[in-house]
Order: C-alpha cells, then structure tokens, then sequence
C-alpha cells in the first residue's frame, strides 16, 4: 500500500491531480490558461511541482468569506 508524504518536495504531475482532485486534461488545460501551480520541465519532458508552489498556490485561492 502506497501512503502520500506531504513532506516530498517535488511533486509528479498524478500526485498533484490525485491531490486536487483532477483530471490531467484539466490541469493540462489550467496549465495553457497559465492558472495552474508552476512547473518545472525535466529534460525528459516529465513535469513536476515543487511542494511550496503548490501550497502558494492553493493559499492564494483560498476563499476567505
């Protein structure tokens, strides 16, 4: 059995879906919009976020009301 660790600091692009709950053709599309969480682009064209980017990204969307 597989157990998510909040801790990792780069992140695969299913563990952020998996965590936002989406699809990737959404965060792919999101991505092209330029409203998804920032990437890095390995060599291999693989994409990863870092686990800081992602959490800046969820507190700037945060709903205050």
């Amino acid at each position: 059995m597989t157990t998510v660790v909040r801790s990792r600091a780069m992140l695969t692009l299913p563990e952020v879906c998996e965590e936002l709950g989406i699809s990737r053709s959404t965060f792919y599309d999101w991505r092209a919009k330029r409203r998804a969480p920032r990437c890095i682009k390995l060599p291999n064209g693989d994409l990863r976020v870092r686990r800081i980017e992602l959490d800046h990204w969820l507190d700037d969307r945060e709903d205050v009301a």
